[in-house]
């Protein structure tokens, strides 16, 4: 455990600390206190992500050499499970900039110049926003050359933490005129000329991450700025790289909510007990336990492919991934529901907690790849095809 000073904010920050589960479990029960007003008043999680940046939770995932964290991937994936037992939204919402932070890790590692940028996270608790969720494999938005750069314009969605949002990472497609139309890759400060950050995610569940549109109006980007290129539409090793850093992430957040749901649906179970024994309900326990376990040893395997950083970035890593997110995703979501069975009647009640639990895990249905698209990679792999078609 460290003791350095830190300054976040212009203001001394907590001391560094590298339990970064048992920090979440500290916290936590500050967040699920104001778990439920944000939900019901459609609320960013802002009061957390103040917390989340006293504590060094956003510079967990940066190198210690680098002034950071120094947390492991799978520490991460292990607070962010922790965190979400208390607020999923919040948990969510860290997620996405901690896999953004990750692959940057990954960069780093491979010798790429990012060592700016995460030693800025580090000092500066800075939030990283993304748009891979709605960009991926074609891209959106358009780039139009100009003299230094491009001039970007579009819409992006999901953009969660964009509230506390500090830089965007996203895309563009460019119609080059030799290779074609390219998807672009770049930051873009959200405070920057000609970004607006759209106070619209109103949403059945998951209303506390803030995911809202982003628009971007003649945003210029340097030429220096722009980091991958990439031919449209067509598989690159970058989405195995985004896939098994972030899946591990995301999906560790959906089980630490299928597990409070399941210790909620427990508590009710026993109280019954007490008030008269029902056969049904061991058998609906049973269930809720068999699809609680699927997603934990589901999401472990995630954590073990990842390898920390060290997964080889093949097409086969990407299939092994998408398989179990869905595999994850889809226990998730059985188990909350499976608890509302063991609950009854009163679980439909929000005070009780698994009616918001229940719409949360539904979000884990379009995280990519969703099911469906998931169905048709695989099997395209299977039959030795280009995965997208």
């Amino acid at each position: 455990m460290s003791s350095s000073t830190r300054v976040v904010d212009g203001a001394q920050a907590a001391p560094r600390r590298t339990d970064w589960v048992a920090l979440a479990r500290e916290v936590g029960p500050g967040f699920a206190a104001r778990a439920v007003e944000n939900d019901a008043t459609d609320a960013f999680a802002a009061e957390n992500y103040a917390e989340l940046k006293a504590h060094g939770f956003l510079s967990a995932g940066v190198p210690a050499e680098l002034g950071g964290g120094g947390a492991s991937h799978p520490e991460l994936s292990a607070m962010l499970r922790e965190l979400a037992r208390h607020c999923a939204s919040t948990a969510l919402a860290l997620s996405m900039h901690t896999h953004l932070l990750g692959t940057s890790v990954w960069r780093w590692r491979q010798g790429e110049p990012v060592e700016p940028l995460l030693r800025r996270v580090a000092q500066d608790e800075i939030v990283l926003v993304g748009t891979g969720a709605s960009d991926w494999i074609d891209s959106s938005g358009t780039a139009e050359k100009v003299e230094g750069g491009y001039r970007v314009t579009g819409r992006k969605v999901f953009g969660s933490g964009s509230p506390a949002g500090t830089l965007l990472l996203t895309s563009a497609v460019y119609e080059d005129p030799e290779e074609g139309p390219t998807a672009l890759h770049f930051p873009v400060t959200i405070a920057g000329e000609g970004v607006t950050v759209l106070n619209n995610w109103r949403t059945m569940g998951m209303r506390a991450t803030g995911s809202n549109d982003i628009l971007l109006e003649n945003v210029f980007v340097p030429e220096s700025d722009v980091w991958l290129r990439r031919p449209k539409g067509r598989w690159h090793a970058f989405f195995t790289i985004v896939a098994a850093i972030s899946q591990p992430l995301i999906m560790s957040v959906y089980t630490g909510l299928a597990e409070a749901a399941s210790n909620i649906a427990l508590g009710i179970a026993r109280k019954k007990i007490k008030r008269g024994f029902d056969p049904n309900l061991s058998y609906l326990l049973g269930e809720m336990e068999n699809s609680l376990v699927t997603a934990q040893l589901a999401v472990q395997n995630l954590v073990d492919l990842c390898d920390d950083y060290a997964f080889e970035p093949t097409v086969a890593t990407a299939d092994a991934v998408m398989v179990r997110k869905t595999i994850a995703a889809n226990s998730c979501i059985k188990t909350v529901e499976k608890a509302f069975e063991v609950a009854g009647g009163g679980a439909y009640f929000r005070g009780v907690g698994l009616e918001r639990l229940l719409r949360d895990v539904h979000a884990s249905r379009y995280h990519p790849l969703q099911e469906k698209r998931q169905h048709f990679f695989t099997g395209r792999i299977a039959l030795g095809l280009d995965p997208v078609g």
